[in-house]
């Protein structure tokens, strides 16, 4: 059994579901929640919105990522038990992968997609990604 998981988490259901396996799977294990802030967004929804956006994205991607870890930290105490939150900055895939590679990660838990449609098939999978270039077990929520 894995000592330390991590789980990519970014507050979509199957991310959900995805802690929520890693606690029920692992329950002796310390779980790590990465919350990844991808650059690329910050873009995005510059060129939609435009400089007030731009002047704003970080705070508002700290933000965003409080309010995720929040909701990470509260499906670990409804299984009664505690987690760690991080945040992180970058490419979600290259992160999670970085991260695990640099720490104690020996099982890596994430969703099969949180992105839909274009934006998944512009940007890929991370899961996928992740999948196929892991040193370490990982599993994949569908």
């Amino acid at each position: 059994m894995p000592d330390n998981v991590l789980v990519a988490f970014d507050g979509s259901p199957l991310a959900e579901r995805a802690l929520r396996y890693a606690l029920d799977m692992f329950p002796e294990a310390v779980v790590t929640s990465m919350y990844v802030i991808d650059p690329v967004d910050s873009v995005i929804d510059v060129e939609a919105g435009g400089l007030p956006v731009a002047e704003d994205w970080y705070d508002n991607a700290q933000e965003r990522a409080s309010t995720i870890h929040s909701r990470a930290t509260d499906i670990a105490g409804e299984l009664g038990t505690d987690i760690d939150t991080l945040t992180e900055i970058g490419r979600p895939a290259t992160t999670i992968l970085g991260y695990a590679a640099d720490t104690d990660v020996d099982q890596i838990v994430i969703g099969s997609h949180g992105r839909s449609g274009i934006e998944r098939a512009l940007l890929g999978s991370v899961a996928e990604t992740v999948t196929r270039r892991a040193k370490i077990p990982v599993t994949v929520i569908a």
